[in-house]
């Protein structure tokens, strides 16, 4: 005799209630204590390195320093990829692992082996930086400042002394930084005609200041009993002290660095400039650290803005983006989507049962089943994200099912005048195989998807592990607390066992069909090979764009540009942004990086509410047309790092072709009209100047290259960055730079009368080099070792594979030159780890509950008819996306693994009563499957609304973005639209097939034993 758990709840009211009670407590606590955050942080194995070696071409530092890094990380274990992109005296190395690596391990490993050649790298390279790449990089807020009281250069210090130590503080800050402004620095400018006159050269200058200002440790000494450590300290405290410094030269004679030196206390050139609608300021962002809430951090960080704003008035703080929003918007729609569910859901009840205390019973399993889920996930680490939030809004629909199932069975015994003890203790055990089925099928179908490969994988383990818990706990309560209250609470009713007129109806199709069986089951088959058909026309993507209020426009000006044509066009391109109507407010940081100039422009969106249904990728599209109209500038507009473009990389060995062969794709690429904004720095090449040693000649005269190279650095551009002398002034360090005056390298005559170190003295520089104008790339990127191309196609509300079948159709991607291949990043490679990872999942899923069923059928044949249900989803899932122009996307594929939970729950309440009928109440076949379709449409038919109804403020998106989680809702809804329509007629022809089947197979037996 097996314990029935229904029948002691009823019993034992008391311990139940107590146990709901504790967990609604622990949940309801849990919730509270819960982080909140946009997507939750997942530990990627994903490394960088950063390399820096001041004034080195992206060509040199490729030859000189990344390739020979690439070589050694590639031996490293576990590495996927290798992306580099090389600049103007740096280079960034982004490694991805398989995810089996550990983080930590992988960065070690990195570390060691870099440091294994690091004799075999320029002298001159600073040492390289190796850190993990965190989830957590995008900036919570940006905030600019302006006041009357301070210079630009006393607010930038104003904000990197004050500012930055405020925020910094604030619990959860990961990052902090400064925009635009200016730093200080001393500039020596050295005099040309008196070097010569004295025979110095800048580079003796560096060299004699660095030896005579120094702070340096200088041992120990014992003095007095004891130990003390000795400090060389030699420094100046003024700019005036700086010029009294004395110089000993080579002959004797000694002079004064004013004499020979210009000394101006000044600002650092400029290398970023912002603007916020079109008025100059300085500003500020910070990132949150890994495994802090977006929303608690930026609280924070407004708490600490208002501070200093009440201790420094005289400085305004203004609040210029708040990327934050989204997140709040997120979360509080989820929250009142839970509410709006809700309260659906238990409308749909009360529609049907027509009886308050019913609805009552059914309403208190939806809390009663999610807020004890928050304590379980809670312990598990997880946060309160859109992947977890998304999980819990969707089995809404489906935490109520059981709940419904157990009332409307024990409501129709009590119709045949049971009492409700009798009733709710009768009912419970006639459907617990059911129920506990249904659940159990659901928790087969979602625990799958926490164990996905791929990244994807790695965000979907809280979806899978939160919704299987809510619907184990939705079990709880349908076993254990609906039968109790239902025992308790309902009363007899004053109408008797009576026979809807709609149940008449359908009684007389199903017992039409089932008499044409083959007929009934042909149209089906027809059916479901067009929704297929329909499948194969629907546009792929990886991720729906979002439509919050934010973009971003991104401005690549020509070579050789001047900071002042930048600012010129990039005020323009203002101008034209702020000319559309749905544009509320910029911010324009134009950044000067050894020439390469750029301009990024973050773009404030009125609200989605007050755009009158015009999306954001519209308004970008419009944008693109505006700006294609600037001259010679790339333009690229959307958010960096969002999934709003296709890319793809040309690679090879054969530079000469692959540079031709990447030109070609890209004027293909801008020519075309379905094409919009494209991003590519392959046909961008800058002007150099190359100074070449004439060997024989500097043998001569006794000239290095280090010297002619060292020279040059110090005349055009001072020393690199560390290797700057610094004095302290009022505790704060100043950096002093020592360079001849601009007019000495405006020509190349100026540039030949420098003066370099010789055997001798000083020689002219043009007495031992040769000048030649050349031109090298703006910026290298390397994939997996080799020279690349890469190309960012943008998306502009278009799907993916709709731009992806474009691109692939070029006449130059279709006939690509030997030693060039192409590669897929980016979303177009994670797209194809996406369908792997989920077929997987719905192939485990569907061998998870085909055995789940053998074991409660205790039979090898019925688990297909239940099985079967799938199918009927498929014709209505298509047909909705098809109808709504919804792509099939990452939620849309999460919307059919949903499915495969829910539309076996109906088939399993037709065939669990059809075989009960059969064997416990002796109805040949075809009246327990009538019986069983008349006992069961009511609760099918409830449930199923009930779950349309709880996805319906999803699919409406009341309150919030619906980009994510409109598609899966609307999956949802159109395939159980679909298959519960079909399946209460079709499944129980499935079940006479599959018996038919069984009987043929028996008898087949049954005639050979009867031959042998």
């Amino acid at each position: 005799m097996t314990f029935n758990f229904s029948s002691w709840a009823i019993r034992n009211p008391v311990p139940i209630v107590l146990l709901f009670i504790l967990l609604t407590l622990w949940g309801g606590t849990s919730f509270k204590a819960m982080t909140v955050q946009d997507f939750p942080d997942i530990d990627l194995p994903r490394v960088s390195v950063f390399l820096t070696y001041p004034g080195a071409s992206p060509s040199l530092i490729e030859s000189e320093v990344a390739t020979k890094v690439e070589n050694v990380i590639a031996t490293v274990s576990g590495v996927k990829h290798i992306s580099t992109v090389l600049t103007d005296g740096k280079a960034e190395i982004k490694i991805e692992f398989r995810l089996e690596k550990p983080v930590d391990q992988a960065v070690n490993d990195i570390r060691n082996k870099i440091s294994q050649i690091r004799s075999e790298l320029p002298a001159d390279l600073q040492e390289p930086i190796v850190q993990r790449r965190d989830s957590a990089t995008d900036p919570l807020m940006i905030y600019t400042l302006t006041t009357d009281k301070f210079d630009e250069e006393e607010l930038s210090w104003f904000i990197d002394s004050e500012v930055s130590r405020a925020i910094l503080s604030v619990k959860g800050v990961g990052s902090f930084r400064r925009i635009g402004g200016g730093d200080r620095e001393i500039l020596l400018e050295l005099i040309p005609h008196k070097l010569s006159a004295l025979g110095i050269s800048a580079l003796e200058v560096s060299n004699q200041l660095k030896k005579t200002l120094l702070l340096a440790p200088g041992g120990y000494s014992q003095l007095a009993g004891g130990e003390q450590s000795i400090r060389v300290k030699s420094q100046v405290r003024t700019a005036s002290e700086l010029a009294r410094i004395e110089f000993t030269l080579s002959d004797g004679r000694k002079i004064n660095l004013g004499q020979i030196s210009q000394i101006i206390d000044t600002v650092q050139k400029q290398k970023e400039h912002a603007f916020s609608n079109g008025e100059k300021v300085i500003a500020f962002e910070m990132t949150r650290a890994w495994g802090y809430g977006e929303i608690d951090v930026s609280e924070a960080v407004r708490a600490a803005v208002k501070k200093l704003q009440k201790e420094h008035p005289f400085i305004h703080f203004n609040e210029e983006f708040n990327f934050v929003e989204p997140t709040i918007e997120n979360y509080n729609s989820s929250i009142g989507m839970l509410y709006e569910g809700i309260l659906l859901a238990v409308v749909v009840v009360f529609v049907f049962l027509r009886n308050w205390r019913t609805t009552i019973i059914t309403a208190v399993s939806l809390p009663l089943s999610i807020i004890p889920t928050f304590a379980l996930i809670e312990v598990m680490g997880f946060t309160l994200n859109i992947v977890t939030l998304l999980a819990i809004s969707l089995v809404i629909g489906v935490l109520v099912d059981d709940a419904i199932v157990e009332v409307e069975n024990i409501e129709r015994h009590l119709k045949f005048g049971k009492s409700p003890m009798q009733a709710a203790k009768d009912a419970a055990a006639e459907i617990g195989l059911a129920v506990i089925a249904t659940t159990f099928t659901l928790v087969a179908v979602f625990l799958p998807t926490a164990f996905m490969d791929g990244t994807v994988g790695k965000f979907f383990v809280q979806f899978g592990l939160t919704a299987s818990i809510a619907v184990l706990f939705s079990l709880l309560v349908a076993r254990l607390l609906t039968p109790m209250m239902a025992a308790y609470m309902l009363k007899s009713p004053k109408n008797k066992n009576t026979e809807s007129h709609l149940i008449s109806l359908y009684l007389c199709l199903v017992r039409y069909c089932m008499e044409r069986k083959k007929r009934t089951t042909f149209s089906i088959l027809i059916l479901i090979l067009g929704a297929l058909n329909i499948g194969s026309y629907l546009p792929a993507s990886f991720l729906p764009p979002n439509d919050n209020s934010f973009t971003e426009v991104s401005l690549t000006f020509p070579a050789g540009s001047s900071i002042q044509d930048a600012t010129k066009i990039a005020y323009s391109a203002r101008n034209k942004i702020e000319s559309s109507e749905f544009v509320k407010n910029t911010l324009t940081v134009i950044n000067n990086n050894k020439g390469e100039l750029t301009a990024v422009i973050t773009v404030g969106l009125l609200a989605r509410s007050s755009r009158d249904g015009v999306k954001k990728q519209e308004v970008e599209e419009s944008l693109y047309k505006l700006l294609t109209l600037l001259p010679g500038v790339k333009v690229k507009v959307g958010m960096s790092g969002t999934r709003d473009t296709y890319e793809f990389i040309l690679s090879g060995t054969d530079l000469v072709a692959l540079e031709k062969h990447a030109r070609l794709v890209e004027n293909e690429l801008r020519e075309h009209p379905d094409i919009g904004s494209i991003t590519s720095l392959s046909g961008l090449n800058k002007p150099e100047l190359i100074v070449s040693p004439n060997l024989s000649k500097s043998a001569k005269f006794g000239v290095t290259s280090f010297d002619i190279a060292e020279t040059l650095k110090i005349a055009t551009d001072g020393e690199s960055e560390k290797d700057l002398l610094k004095l302290t002034f009022n505790n704060r360090q100043i950096p002093v730079k020592i360079q001849l005056p601009e007019s000495m390298f405006n020509n190349i005559a100026a540039l030949s009368e420098l003066k370099v170190p010789a055997a001798d003295g000083l020689i002219s520089l043009g007495n031992v080099v040769d000048f030649n104008w050349s031109h090298g790339p703006l910026e290298i990127t390397r994939y997996d070792q080799l020279r690349n191309y890469h190309f960012a196609i943008g998306l502009h509300g278009k799907a993916l594979g709709e731009i992806e079948k474009v691109v692939q159709s070029l006449p130059s991607l279709q006939n690509l030159p030997s030693g060039v291949y192409q590669v897929g990043v980016g979303d177009a490679e994670e797209m194809e780890e996406l369908v792997i990872g989920f077929s997987v999942a719905m192939l485990t899923g569907l061998i998870f509950m085909y055995s789940l069923m053998v074991l409660l059928l205790k039979d090898f044949m019925q688990p297909f008819t239940i099985l079967g249900a799938l199918l009927l989803s498929i014709p209505g899932a298509f047909l909705i996306l098809l109808v709504s122009g919804t792509p099939l996307s990452l939620p849309a594929m999460i919307g059919l693994i949903m499915l495969m939970g829910i539309t076996t729950k109906n088939s399993i309440l037709i065939v669990d009563y059809i075989i009960i009928a059969r064997t416990e109440h002796g109805l040949n076949r075809m009246e327990a499957t009538l019986d069983a379709c008349k006992k069961r449409v009511r609760p099918i038919i409830m449930t199923s609304i009930a779950m349309a109804a709880g996805m319906m403020p999803i699919v409406l998106g009341w309150g919030g973005d619906p980009s994510f989680r409109a598609p899966m809702a609307l999956v949802v809804i159109g395939g159980l639209l679909s298959s519960t329509l079909l399946s209460l007629v079709i499944i129980p022809i499935l079940y006479t097939i599959v018996d038919d089947v069984v009987e043929w197979i028996k008898g087949s037996f049954t005639n050979r034993k009867v031959i042998g």
